[in-house]
């Protein structure tokens, strides 16, 4: 096999499997805190909330990208592949090419950076610049035979995760805050529960007693709230249904 068809294949590979990628950083994250200087990763509020607010300026940009979104662009499908209806060229999309990949970025880099661990900030920079490289590869190969020249033009313009304000064009449609809340609660959900997470062995490894640190509690149990209340108005209305999102 050719090697760019080998990149496009496991890229295609890795994409439908890439919500997994959350799931080996925590279990490695709570690898780290067991093996090294336990003392690095005491408590400390300033610190616990700049790494949540480094998680949710990843998810702010996941809601700029999807709240403008029309349907077939942006998707979140793992199960099928690739899937595109259209050629998205607006909006955050006229400033980067791949906004929802940087977004993950940010939104992975907040537990990261709850480690205090500059060996493994390294490691995870290493390895989400490969998983993702390939990911892109395969999505960008997708695009380029289905939309031919008019995905070279936009490619040859705007850069694949390096932003370029000076080329911002008003997005095609207006921003929809039900598509938002309707595709990402799930994403919103998940930076608390990896936080949580994290804080509950980071208490145990210290003190080998299961605590959880009260103002994570309360945060994710709000968090919580929040994503029942969406999950319980997705299955019993159609309020969050938008035509053409």
């Amino acid at each position: 096999m050719a090697l760019v068809h080998e990149l496009e294949a496991s890229g295609n590979w890795l994409f439908k499997r890439r919500s997994w990628l959350p799931v080996i950083l925590v279990i490695a994250g709570i690898a780290v805190m067991y093996l090294t200087n336990r003392q690095a990763i005491l408590f400390s509020l300033r610190d616990e909330l700049i790494f949540l607010g480094v998680s949710l300026a990843g998810e702010a940009i996941r809601i700029i990208t999807v709240g403008y979104a029309p349907r077939g662009t942006s998707g979140r499908n793992t199960s099928e592949g690739q899937v595109a209806e259209e050629l998205n060229t607006t909006g955050i999309y006229s400033v980067i090419r791949h906004p929802l990949y940087v977004g993950n970025f940010l939104m992975w880099l907040g537990p990261v950076l709850f480690l205090r661990n500059i060996v493994f900030d390294a490691f995870f920079l290493l390895i989400y610049w490969l998983y993702y490289e390939r990911i892109i590869f395969a999505e960008e190969q997708f695009l380029r035979r289905k939309f031919g020249e008019s995905y070279d033009t936009w490619s040859e313009k705007v850069k694949a995760v390096i932003p370029a304000f000076g080329r911002i064009k008003k997005p095609s449609l207006p921003f929809s805050p039900r598509n938002v809340i309707k595709r990402e609660y799930h994403s919103f959900m998940n930076i608390f529960l990896m936080f949580q997470v994290l804080d509950l062995f980071r208490n145990y490894f210290l003190s080998e007693r299961i605590t959880i640190t009260p103002i994570w509690m309360w945060i994710t149990l709000s968090a919580g709230l929040v994503w029942l209340s969406v999950r319980i108005i997705i299955k019993k209305t159609k309020w969050l249904e938008v035509e053409g999102r």
